[in-house]
């Protein structure tokens, strides 16, 4: 497995597995698979109610708990400073462990970016007293980063925003790189264009497929490789145990500049998830449970 290093020295591998979307019955069981399959990076969040099912799998898995990086995002509801240590102490319950990996806020506010500021001074107490080792954000555009960065102390180590061939938000990723923010991939292998209706599958795209062929590889596998070559951490997600033995069978082919160059150019500009300025307490708020 191939690693990242964050921008305060914690080491993240390259590909992990998320959970969005995976139903709570269906998460302990998927999770399992992944582990054995050699994942150790799981991604989950407070919204998707399955962090319970995730560490069920993590502590029956026998694996030491220092070898497998736990991730997940505190939910736009529990945003301010005392709501999120609350938060913290909810999904740490849920997850059967006493610190969290990396904890990153899930959206931005920007219709109440004062919230969003209380809950990001809440993950740097968080993180200044040991009970995680990093924090990040998620879906955040080059304008809420900039007031994030400049009204608080930790630079985020990560953002996660959707990035697929057809999606790839390069000024993001730009600004990201500038401040030595890490660009996590969601939906890296463009599952939001399959069952979001849209006109193109980026697993049936003709160039995608090509390059595939070439290596024996599937379009996924082809996607993962590019999002990992261009300096991305990719968390690709599955409940298919075939699929997820498939998914992290990446690193033992290289795409070639030309390849990376032709995934490129399938750019359409079209988002598959919310537009950011969309996110409220009003349209997304929902109720997150104690443990």
């Amino acid at each position: 497995m191939d690693t990242f290093t964050l921008n305060n020295g914690v080491v993240i591998p390259a590909l992990g597995f998320g959970v969005f979307q995976t139903p709570p019955d269906e998460t302990t069981t998927a999770v399992t698979a992944a582990l054995e399959a050699g994942y150790r990076h799981i991604d989950t969040a407070a919204a998707y109610a399955n962090e319970r099912g995730v560490g069920d799998a993590i502590a029956a898995s026998g694996i030491d708990r220092d070898e497998v990086f736990i991730e997940t995002k505190i939910w736009i509801s529990d945003f301010g400073y005392d709501e999120t240590i609350h938060s913290f102490t909810k999904s740490a319950g849920k997850l059967g462990v006493e610190q969290i990996d990396l904890l990153i806020l899930h959206q931005a506010l920007p219709t109440a970016f004062e919230q969003t500021l209380g809950a990001y001074r809440a993950l740097e107490q968080l993180l200044a007293d040991g009970k995680v080792r990093a924090i990040g954000v998620s879906n955040f555009m080059v304008e809420h980063l900039t007031r994030l960065i400049d009204e608080t102390i930790v630079v985020p180590t990560v953002n996660q925003i959707e990035v697929h061939p057809y999606f790839q938000q390069r000024g993001v990723q730009a600004f990201g790189a500038e401040h030595g923010i890490l660009t996590q991939a969601w939906s890296p292998i463009g599952g939001i264009t399959a069952y979001r209706d849209s006109e193109r599958r980026s697993f049936d795209e003709p160039v995608i497929l090509a390059i595939g062929e070439k290596y024996g590889k599937s379009a996924a596998q082809v996607m993962l490789r590019w999002h990992i070559q261009e300096g991305r951490q990719v968390i690709p997600k599955s409940t298919k145990p075939e699929r997820i033995a498939e998914n992290i069978d990446v690193f033992d082919f290289e795409l070639t500049d030309d390849e990376l160059a032709q995934i490129d150019a399938l750019e359409t500009g079209v988002r598959g998830g919310p537009e950011p300025e969309a996110v409220t307490l009003e349209t997304f708020g929902r109720d997150i449970p104690d443990a």
